[in-house]
């Protein structure tokens, strides 16, 4: 079901009597505050110790409570914001286990009765909390134990709401405000998670169009306009239509548009998101091992759209248009070849080099009606583009490249306050000449850097605008669980878009 369900938070004045309960446990010194925790709990520091709690961030232990109940110690480290993010994720897994344990997930559906009552937990918050841990904390707790599965089984049982006790004379309001902005944050994030994870049998790129359409329709002021195959042809999107070419399932284009809730004339802002709902490389066909992931590779698409969603809900006083290229890149008789020369809706003609570098044709189309329609100030991309991204920056970072140094260092800023990780990137004039083409106004694989070479071809399509390239080849799909992030699609960039355009609005 889309979109998944994710832990509420909220931030309350009071410890309540009989429900669940976790608290965090500080390193000082290299030794675990226990007396804290085991106040907090009701307990006495011997029992903590005897059940080996640890100030390990992220490390949970379960407690016996009294008449009953479960609490849980979830180890923070020093206490430094990023560690919360780590311990909320922790622990929604923990209390997810918890419940899977006691008749949910992986038991017959007649026994998910017998399932824990852990639907609330409150969690007792520092003293002198702030809002940057309180978001930390939120961002793990709502997407540490998100989970998308297609089942014939009921969903199971699962943590429904966290209530975060502040400390008496906390300023709660700016605390929960906080909370707030990150559980959008965490939403934009699930919705890009959800759309990546879908299978794509399913999701070919109608159903994603339409999809994000639907989600769009109940946002007041949210806009959503679906391209098809006709008007595509009509109005001259050489890049999207070759590479959907091969595939029996046309290709499309979605349009969001945000206006901002008090009709506001800031910048305007493009976001731009590769939708390939498939990636078998076409004729340049890849490996089969991990061929799987490749129904992920429209992450930069579905970062956009959830961002967009965020952007509306939270009524930024900002201009924000996003283009989501959508196309299944397939084999066929009917599929593009090397050599292909392709006319781009600017009218920029490419040389095709290599089917599999599919993103950056259908990209290229985009960008160039954004700046010939759209007149945006700022133009922003988002894609798993290149491998070459994974080998230079790892699983966890994404790389920017940016036309204003200024744009670059405000999304890396605002992937900072989010807890995502960016690394700048290099715009190396040095190898400019080696996209010019030789039967085509430029070349599409161009020999060199591979991200780099990637950037540089899109930048021709840029219209001289102040421009930011996200590549995400690398975060955007994880084989195991780390911080708030679980196996599968990560939905990495979506609030790095949401905290980029907030900041615009300041």
């Amino acid at each position: 079901m889309i979109p998944t369900a994710l832990v509420e938070v909220d931030v309350v004045e009071r410890w309540g009597e009989g429900i669940p309960a976790a608290v965090p446990v500080v390193d000082v010194d290299g030794e675990p505050d226990l007396g804290t925790a085991a106040e907090s709990l009701d307990l006495d520091t011997a029992t903590l110790r005897a059940l080996d709690t640890s100030g390990k961030v992220g490390e949970v232990r379960t407690l016996p409570l009294s008449e009953g109940r479960l609490g849980w110690a979830v180890g923070v480290g020093d206490g430094e914001p990023a560690r919360w993010r780590t311990a909320g994720g922790a622990l929604a897994r923990a209390v997810r286990a918890r419940i899977g344990d006691s008749g949910g997930e992986g038991n017959d559906p007649e026994d998910l009765g017998d399932a824990l009552d852990v639907e609330y937990v409150q969690f007792r918050l520092p003293a002198a909390a702030t809002p940057e841990l309180v978001s930390a904390l939120t961002l793990g707790l709502a997407l540490g134990e998100y989970h998308f599965k297609v089942s014939r089984r009921p969903a199971p049982p699962r943590l429904r709401k966290v209530l975060l006790v502040a400390r008496q004379g906390e300023d709660t309001a700016r605390l929960r405000t906080a909370a707030r902005r990150a559980r959008e944050w965490a939403s934009a994030t699930a919705v890009a998670r959800d759309l990546a994870n879908a299978p794509s049998n399913i999701k070919d790129p109608a159903w994603l169009a339409n999809t994000a359409a639907a989600m769009a329709a109940p946002v007041p002021g949210l806009d959503a306009t679906v391209r098809d195959e006709k008007w595509l042809a009509e109005h001259g999107f050489g890049g999207v239509l070759a590479v959907g070419g091969g595939s029996a399932r046309p290709p499309r284009l979605l349009e969001l548009t945000w206006g901002g809730a008090d009709g506001t004339e800031a910048e305007h802002v493009v976001f731009v998101g590769k939708g390939i709902t498939f990636d078998t490389g076409g004729i340049s066909l890849k490996p089969a091992e991990g061929m799987e992931m490749m129904r992920t590779d429209m992450a930069g698409g579905g970062a956009v759209i959830g961002a967009m969603l965020a952007i509306a809900r939270m009524e930024l006083p900002v201009r924000v248009t996003a283009l989501v290229p959508m196309a299944e890149n397939h084999v066929s008789g009917s599929a593009y070849r090397p050599g292909d020369v392709v006319r781009h809706y600017d009218g920029t003609t490419t040389e095709v080099a290599n089917t599999d570098a599919e993103g950056r044709m259908v990209m290229a189309d985009a960008l160039g009606y954004a700046v010939r329609d759209h007149q945006p100030d700022l133009l922003v991309d988002v894609a798993t583009l290149t491998g070459a991204m994974k080998v230079a920056l790892g699983l966890r970072t994404g790389g920017v490249f940016s036309s204003d140094e200024r744009l670059g260092e405000r999304v890396r800023e605002a992937g900072r306050r989010t807890g995502e990780s960016w690394w700048p990137m290099p715009l190396s004039e040095d190898h400019a000449a080696d996209v010019r083409g030789t039967t085509a106004d430029v070349k599409q694989a161009g020999q060199g850097p591979g991200g780099l070479m990637a950037a540089l071809f899109l930048r021709e399509f840029t219209g001289n605008l102040a421009w930011a390239h996200l590549d995400i080849a690398g975060p955007a799909r994880a084989d195991k669980a780390y911080d708030e992030v679980v196996a599968g699609a990560t939905g990495f960039a979506a609030r790095t878009l949401v905290e980029f355009v907030a900041g615009l609005g300041d």
